[in-house]
């Protein structure tokens, strides 16, 4: 990930937006006025100091609404403490103040540069001349979810004026130019402006940049007093008083969050008759076991002013308490916490707080699984004392990552479809209760032997006509060699002519797209 220390005064004309590649137009802050523009649908770039200040033709993201959104949801959470929309929608940046606005293309349209998954001038957000940033998802995975966000808050981070953070030895000896930060599992971290693609925890830090190890860089700061917008108002305060925010008797779920590192938000909870109580403090996550959370939760208990307990695992980046209060009121005090890897300083972010009395409603998931003819059966049990409001299957790849492959209401016990993919595939279900609690069954394994055809059926040598076989309707755009659309149109479900005769013999680049998937096949014209 490459940045460039120098500074010019660029003049930059941005057009072309590849229309029918339109990713999901999501916002992060609408109303913030300082916006950081995700710009996934492909751009024509002219006038600008890069590539020699030769035009160049950016290529749509190869990317599904799933993997957008995701992308979208990290990079968003990153930048949840500050006044600043993070947004995929062309018109909101548009809105936005000249010189508090920044464009980060993601392409697979990589080849002018080398070397780096992207490439931003640093301090570009305050210019005003919307100097684009780069992240190339052809070099990230190729189209790593995980690694295109990282990249993305990245090279955001250089436009708003931050440098690299390194690490150095006691003898003060370059070690890493890019920090690799420390750890494994949840709490495993590292600064997301040093490589922060192998570590679960990333986010902001205070340290030495690649300019030797005295020469310190405090992320926080740079930020929100550089830019033109600082970090969001407190949502709770941290006072216990008559003035703290009360949680419910019967059960709660709200959400909060910290956005700095002295910030504490302080809830009461008031029992007439000892209780048990149950509570879990979660920090945004896109997926099971806190995946891609930036805040590392802290909860601390108080009876009156008497400090009764700290819990904070060193494990996890969650909080769950289960204990037995007697008659009085309680304040449960949520923070970020630093762990083995890291202090509290970059441990920022949004969570979730929920509980309620008595014994936990979900009792147990039980989840099995067969093959027949193809198809995978999932079938489950689940004993609990709530009502169920609803039913996530979820599916892995790696056995790690999960996506939720269908949502259902509270009443299924099974659910059964024929893969698209080969392989080993994971599965698990996820329930949630009508009192909003979460829980997990454990997870199978099935084999899947049998792939599906593609989407669309498209030969590889054509001459005037080529011939498209579709499942449903589509759009389509053509793009030449070089990167240049040179055809957009539309499709139905069947058989689809698309007339060539006015295009050079050579090869060419088809990209077709349903509201579901995304084809890219490569053609030739003779």
């Amino acid at each position: 990930m490459k940045n460039f220390t120098f500074s010019f005064w660029l003049l930059i004309c941005l057009m072309l937006t590849n229309a029918g590649f339109a990713a999901p137009k999501l916002s992060s802050y609408p109303s913030a006025p300082a916006t950081i523009y995700l710009d996934f649908d492909g751009q024509t770039v002219s006038g600008s100091y890069w590539n020699g200040g030769a035009t160049l033709y950016c290529l749509p993201a190869d990317l599904n609404d799933a993997q957008v959104t995701e992308i979208f949801n990290r990079v968003s959470e990153d930048f949840r403490p500050f006044e600043v929309n993070i947004t995929t929608d062309s018109t909101v940046f548009l809105a936005a103040p000249f010189n508090q606005r920044v464009r980060v293309i993601v392409t697979p349209t990589s080849s002018w540069t080398s070397g780096v998954g992207g490439i931003s001038y640093i301090g570009s957000f305050t210019w005003g001349d919307d100097t684009p940033a780069f992240v190339f998802s052809d070099k990230l995975g190729p189209n790593n979810v995980k690694y295109i966000a990282e990249c993305c808050t990245h090279e955001s981070g250089h436009t708003l004026g931050l440098s690299h953070q390194s690490s150095y030895d006691n003898n003060c000896t370059l070690v890493q130019q890019y920090n690799m930060g420390a750890g494994s599992g949840q709490a495993g971290w590292a600064p997301v402006m040093g490589n922060s693609y192998y570590r679960n925890m990333t986010g902001w830090n205070d340290g030495p940049t690649p300019y030797g190890c005295a020469n310190t860089q405090d992320n926080l700061t740079t930020i929100t007093t550089a830019n033109g917008f600082g970090y969001r108002a407190d949502d709770f305060s941290g006072n216990m008083d008559a003035t703290t925010t009360r949680l419910s008797t019967g059960s709660f779920d709200l959400g909060g969050i910290i956005s700095t590192n002295t910030d504490k938000d302080a809830f009461s909870y008031i029992l007439t008759a000892p209780s048990t109580l149950h509570i879990d403090v979660t920090p945004y996550s896109v997926g099971a076991n806190n995946t891609g959370a930036n805040l590392d939760v802290k909860v601390s208990l108080y009876q009156g002013s008497t400090l009764i307990r700290v819990y904070d695992p060193s494990e996890s980046m969650s909080v769950t308490i289960d204990t037995l209060l007697n008659a009085g009121t309680y304040y449960f005090v949520v923070d970020g916490s630093g762990n083995q890897n890291t202090s509290n300083y970059g441990s920022l972010g949004s969570y979730r707080l929920a509980g309620f009395n008595g014994p936990l409603p979900i009792h147990d998931i039980s989840l099995s699984g067969d093959i027949v003819n193809d198809k995978h059966i999932l079938k489950w049990n689940i004993v609990a004392d709530e009502p169920i409001q609803s039913q996530d299957v979820e599916i892995s790849f790696d056995g790690t990552h999960f996506i939720t492959l269908a949502t259902l209401d509270g009443s299924p016990l099974q659910y059964s479809y024929i893969p698209s993919r080969t392989g080993m595939l994971y599965y698990r279900l996820k329930v949630t209760s009508e009192i909003k609690e979460v829980a997990y069954s454990n997870i199978i394994a099935l084999k899947s032997s049998v792939k599906r055809p593609k989407y669309f059926t498209v030969p590889t040598l054509v001459t005037d006509w080529m011939k498209v076989m579709a499942e449903e309707n589509f759009q389509y755009a053509l793009f030449d060699a070089n990167g240049r659309m040179v055809a957009t149109g539309k499709g139905t479900a069947g058989t689809n002519l698309i007339n060539l005769n006015n295009k050079a013999s050579g090869v060419y680049v088809i990209q077709l797209i349903t509201n579901t998937t995304k084809q890219t096949e490569r053609i030739i014209k003779q």
